[in-house]
């Protein structure tokens, strides 16, 4: 990632909050985000002409071959996602899919599922894909949720059902961020 790019999903993270009236502490859903951008989120069971059996082998079968996808039709943004994953990973695939709408990344592939229908189906490059991790992770738990949890010794289960994250991202995020170092720091002192 180049250089400020972190800080700069923080900043993104705050603005968003604001835009939607939230305090740097409030929780985001994906839900309200998605409706900001004007992205429509779809289940496949939503999706209309859809044959049971493509929906079995979606959410049956298939269901931990996939998490979600961003396609385009007829100008609208569609995040379609696994109602099967638990909330907290459906969180941040959601979140992931609306990283790359935020950060405007241009797809290295685009292909043409049908030319009826015009559903244009994106793939990203690597670079691309952690920048999107690393916004989805910030607009969830941005740094000032991390330190409210870490400081104010909020359990972290309950801190998933309040952010609607994993403890697994709670956790990384913690690590990665440098805020578990910080806190040894400052009890150190």
């Amino acid at each position: 990632m180049e250089r400020g790019f972190k800080s700069k999903c923080e900043n993104v993270s705050l603005q968003i909050r604001n835009e939607l009236n939230l305090k740097k502490r409030d929780p985001l859903s994906p839900q309200s985000l998605a409706s900001h951008l004007n992205v429509e989120l779809l289940k496949p069971v939503d999706i209309p002409g859809l044959s049971p059996s493509e929906i079995q082998q979606l959410l049956g079968k298939g269901r931990d071959s996939w998490s979600a996808v961003t396609i385009a039709f007829a100008g609208v943004e569609l995040i379609i996602y696994n109602s099967t994953h638990h909330e907290s990973r459906q969180s941040n695939d959601i979140m992931h899919e609306l990283s790359h709408i935020i950060l405007n990344h241009k797809p290295i592939e685009m292909l043409l599922l049908s030319q009826d229908t015009d559903i244009v189906l994106r793939e990203y490059d690597n670079n691309m894909e952690e920048e999107a991790n690393w916004l989805a992770g910030c607009l969830l738990l941005p740094r000032d949720v991390l330190i409210h949890i870490k400081f104010m010794n909020i359990d972290v289960s309950e801190a998933c059902k309040t952010y609607r994250v994993s403890d697994d991202l709670i956790n990384y995020r913690m690590r990665i961020t440098g805020i578990n170092n910080i806190c040894v720091r400052n009890h150190k002192i």
